[in-house]
This record gives C-alpha cells, sequence and structure tokens, in this order.
C-alpha cells in the first residue's frame, strides 16, 4: 500500500509511468479504438485496462503523477473529429479542462487527424484504453521533467 495515492491508480499504470522517460508518450483510448492493435507497436505490449473510467478520470489520475511536456510542438495531442479538425467536442473540453491547470509554461494542447493518430499511437510507450464512450475521446500525453 501507498500512502496518498488515489485508489483508482493501478500498479500497471504506476508502474508503466515510473518507466516512462522525458519524451515518451502514453495513449488514452476510448473503448472503439483498436488499443490492442496500436500497443502491439508501443513498449509496453498489453493494454492498461481502465473498465468504468472515462477518458477525463484517466487523463486526471496520469497527470496527478506525470508531468506534461514543454520541450516539443505538443504536451497533449488530441484526435480530431473526421473532417472538423477545429471543432472541440465534449469529450475533448472535459479533457482540456482537467489538464489546462497542470500544463507548464510554454506546453501546448493540440490536435491531430485520425489516421495520423494511429500511426503516431503505434509507436508510443503504452496505451491506456478506458471507457469513454464519446467519439474521437482519444489522446496522447507527452511526458515532461520535475525540473
Amino acid at each position: 500500500m501507498l500512502i496518498g495515492m488515489d485508489p483508482r491508480t493501478t500498479p500497471e499504470l504506476l508502474y508503466t509511468l515510473a518507466r516512462m522517460g522525458h519524451g515518451d508518450e502514453i495513449v488514452i483510448a476510448d473503448r472503439n479504438y483498436p488499443a490492442q492493435w496500436s500497443a502491439a507497436g508501443c513498449l509496453v505490449k498489453d493494454v492498461i485496462h481502465y473498465p468504468g473510467h472515462d477518458a477525463t478520470i484517466v487523463a486526471d489520475l496520469i497527470t496527478r503523477l506525470m508531468p506534461l511536456d514543454t520541450f516539443h510542438t505538443h504536451s497533449v495531442l488530441r484526435m480530431e473529429i473526421d473532417d472538423q479538425p477545429d471543432t472541440m467536442s465534449d469529450v475533448h473540453r472535459a479533457v482540456w479542462d482537467v489538464l489546462t491547470p497542470r500544463l507548464p509554461e510554454g506546453g501546448i494542447l493540440s490536435s491531430i487527424e485520425r489516421q495520423a493518430f494511429y500511426r503516431r499511437a503505434g509507436g508510443s510507450f503504452a496505451v491506456v484504453q478506458c471507457s469513454e464512450d464519446r467519439p474521437f475521446g482519444c489522446f496522447i500525453l507527452r511526458k515532461g521533467v520535475i525540473f
């Protein structure tokens, strides 16, 4: 047992976050996302499952423990809605509301086209699949540094 840890933080997630280094990326995938397919190309080959939790909760759990990056073109990427790249859905706004106060100075919240998201996610460190029902509720978080 650990003191001060959110009890929803699984050992698999904690171990994965501890192993990640600066610049490594972790995917938050909705329930429709082909998580097993993406995870096959990741360092962590097993999908980390978060049934019963939406993308907002998983983003919250991850960023309580993991700093976001400021040394790249993005800190977080959201999956764009097909043919509507500038449209922010309910899930996008909800996750941005969680991440914005945790974004370090110079951090950037951005977006990526859906097919490009799949390609990028397949080379990430790990995939966390939640029970998010809202369409396009997928995100890539880039790990930063603690200084």
